[in-house]
């Protein structure tokens, strides 16, 4: 107990990372003891790394940060939820959890000044901000235990005005999954099939294609083969007029 207080003062008074320390205070609500964890959150994996930078940078704590609030996630809609069942929870969870939401956390948590910082990048991906905000989780959950990680998670990013748990109870932008259940009703068959992989701006890029019976419906592409699926199957949707510009704004939901 006196090794962990003496540290967190050495921290916040004696540390060269005396910025972070300042903005961990204010960002997860404690002074940090393990400071170099949460550097290590904000450092992204290069484009080529061999196995022995992979403990260099934030993927590891990503891999840890994104088990954990799944976790608490899942065992916080149970609670406020006791009613509803376990397709709605999975719903829910998923658009929580996803990384467009996690990304808009991250954003409006102002991650990426911490991102610029540590890294020699000119432009922070909305990808690097949600991959920052797990591998944040990560540190908090090695530096702070199971129950500050779990306060941090439902106080500072559930509750703190962050998302809106109401309003994701009726918004879906899953039009992966829109399309799915339509094909379902239609007894239609949707595949998914990646036309091509090449590089943009030394990053990978998928071209992805949705096919309905074989058929080529729309095509999208991405830096995330997963992202490119959505936005093929929400180009699919309107083309086949399952939903409207107008169910995009508000959220379509089948």
């Amino acid at each position: 107990m006196f090794l962990r207080l003496f540290r967190k003062i050495y921290n916040l008074y004696f540390s060269n990372e005396k910025m972070l320390v300042q903005r961990m205070r204010s960002i997860v609500g404690y002074t940090p003891v393990n400071i170099y964890l949460f550097r290590k959150a904000f450092l992204h994996k290069p484009e080529k790394m061999d196995k022995y930078q992979s403990a260099r940078n934030n993927e590891r704590l990503e891999f840890l940060g994104d088990a954990f609030l799944g976790m608490v996630v899942a065992e916080y809609l149970f609670s406020k939820y006791p009613s509803e069942d376990e397709g709605f929870l999975t719903k829910m969870r998923s658009k929580i959890v996803k990384r467009k939401s996690l990304n808009q956390i991250a954003e409006q948590m102002e991650l990426q000044d911490l991102i610029h910082h540590y890294n020699d990048e000119t432009h922070v991906s909305p990808a690097m901000m949600g991959n920052a905000l797990e591998a944040l989780v990560g540190a908090i959950y090695l530096d702070a235990g199971y129950h500050k990680t779990k306060r941090f998670i439902i106080k500072r990013m559930l509750r703190g005005g962050y998302l809106d748990i109401h309003e994701l109870e009726t918004y879906d932008d899953n039009y992966k999954s829109q399309l799915l259940e339509w094909c379902q009703k239609n007894n239609k068959i949707v595949t998914y099939t990646v036309l091509e992989k090449y590089k943009e701006n030394k990053r990978d890029k998928f071209k992805v294609a949705v096919l309905i019976d074989d058929e080529q419906i729309a095509v999208s592409d991405d830096f995330n083969k997963k992202s490119a699926e959505q936005t093929a199957s929400k180009k699919a949707l309107l083309d086949l007029k399952i939903i409207t510009e107008k169910d995009v704004v508000n959220g379509a939901f089948l």
